[in-house]
């Protein structure tokens, strides 16, 4: 019978599970030179400030305005 260690720890594992997907995930797209948006090429000198980008500026900043309106 499990314990409340036994619970704890095997929700820990899941959650870690699901962020280094996540992780993962974006990397992936990140990889990508193409807007996940969009669908447009993300510039050059975007991708060289931010590596991690997987949105070009243009919908990264709406992305950012929608977050602001929606608080």
């Amino acid at each position: 019978m499990a314990d409340n260690a036994d619970r704890a720890a095997v929700t820990i594992q899941q959650s870690l599970e699901a962020a280094l997907a996540r992780k993962a995930n974006l990397a992936q797209q990140a990889a990508s030179d193409k807007c996940i948006d969009c669908g447009y090429e993300i510039p050059v000198e975007r991708r060289e400030a931010a590596p991690w980008a997987a949105t070009c500026i243009e919908c990264q900043g709406m992305r950012e305005r929608k977050a602001r309106q929606g608080r």
